[in-house]
């Protein structure tokens, strides 16, 4: 294929026998909202073709009664959802970025990075709480995270507070605060009540110097088939560059520590005039120990663009090929170095810890 619009053209000629492309996504009803964001944009930039959602329930979706850092880090919202995309089942994945490990498997890239919405986490009190905030709650309220990062950043920042596991996709995690008294208030990330159109649940934004981010939170991701070149094509323009160089800064951050969700990291990245900034740390489970640091980079802004069409390599599973890729590399020393920063420091032991704490309880 050699242009964005060609297989748009193709299924125009092809008349009746125009092209489906077919698109996996997990059933709940967020990832649904997701997924048809990506299809809407896509419709809208190939009227040509035609869209079908294949909706199917992954590992993490069905074990409901164990905290997600128990259960193993690898793929657990995705396996199954590859598997489809590696029997042909299905031409591309929509994905919240955050749930694709560093590392994928052979095989399968991420074809598109879209805009990011907000990445920050917010707190959902219960009723008898609204107009509270985490700092006001009662002493021992109980707070519902399924994150093992959010929890080790709260506990430090609120030792007031219980923290608690609460699984199960956002509708039902709203219904258990709504309809038991065990908690007090639960965190869920601002882009999914967003998305949702829940925003009026949101009682407090946490910003980063309380809670920063997850790898990737607040973005989606499209995950086609590596050696597809023409769904590559075709959703490669829904890279968002800004987002893409941030996300792969702070992706690259993640797989040098070899962090996952089964020990505590966040992150916080900014883009302005030129410089991405990108801020990592690292906790104990409890929040007690913890080392974060800063660091910028220049994103150097070529005269034309310098990739050569042999120049396919990707970037902690991301291939961008319409963004300059002394950019992406730019971004990806950057989440190295602060990686390194912090191992230099000791946060490898941090790290070690919390992970042989967090598979013996």
């Amino acid at each position: 294929m050699s242009g964005n619009g060609d297989a748009a053209a193709t299924a125009k000629e092809n008349g009746s026998r125009m092209r489906v492309i077919r698109v996996g996504t997990r059933k709940s009803q967020l990832a649904r909202i997701q997924t048809d964001s990506v299809v809407a944009a896509l419709k809208a930039l190939y009227p040509g073709l035609q869209f079908e959602i294949v909706a199917m329930s992954t590992t993490g979706d069905k074990i409901l009664d164990t905290a997600l850092s128990k259960i193993g880090e690898k793929s657990l919202f995705t396996k199954e959802l590859e598997n489809a995309l590696e029997r042909n089942e299905v031409d591309l994945v929509v994905h919240s970025l955050k749930d694709l490990p560093t590392v994928l498997p052979p095989g399968f890239t991420i074809g598109a990075i879209c805009k990011r919405e907000s990445p920050y986490d917010a707190v959902v009190f219960h009723p008898k709480f609204v107009g509270k905030t985490l700092e006001t709650l009662p002493e021992k309220s109980v707070v519902g995270t399924s994150s093992l990062r959010r929890a080790a950043q709260l506990q430090r920042k609120f030792p007031h507070l219980e923290f608690k596991s609460i699984r199960g996709n956002l509708n039902t995690r709203l219904r258990k605060l709504d309809e038991q008294q065990e908690f007090s208030a639960i965190i869920l990330a601002v882009a999914g009540l967003q998305r949702l159109g829940w925003q009026n649940r949101v009682g407090q934004i946490l910003r980063p110097e309380d809670c920063m981010y997850a790898v990737g939170q607040g973005a989606l991701g499209v995950e086609v088939r590596a050696k597809d070149q023409d769904i590559l094509k075709l959703v490669g323009v829904l890279h968002d560059h800004e987002t893409v160089l941030c996300c792969i800064a702070e992706r690259a951050f993640l797989r040098h520590l070899e962090g996952g969700c089964s020990v505590p990291v966040a992150v916080h990245t900014v883009m302005k005039d030129g410089q991405l900034y990108l801020t990592g740390g690292v906790w104990s489970l409890d929040g007690s120990d913890s080392m974060q640091e800063t660091m910028q980079a220049t994103i150097p802004v070529p005269v034309q663009h310098e990739d050569g069409p042999e120049d396919d390599p990707q970037l902690v599973g991301i291939t961008a090929r319409n963004i300059p890729r002394g950019a992406q590399l730019a971004a990806e020393n950057l989440g190295i170095s602060l990686a390194n920063l912090l191992l230099s420091k000791g946060a490898k032991d941090i790290l070690e810890v919390a992970r042989q704490l967090n598979d013996a309880h």
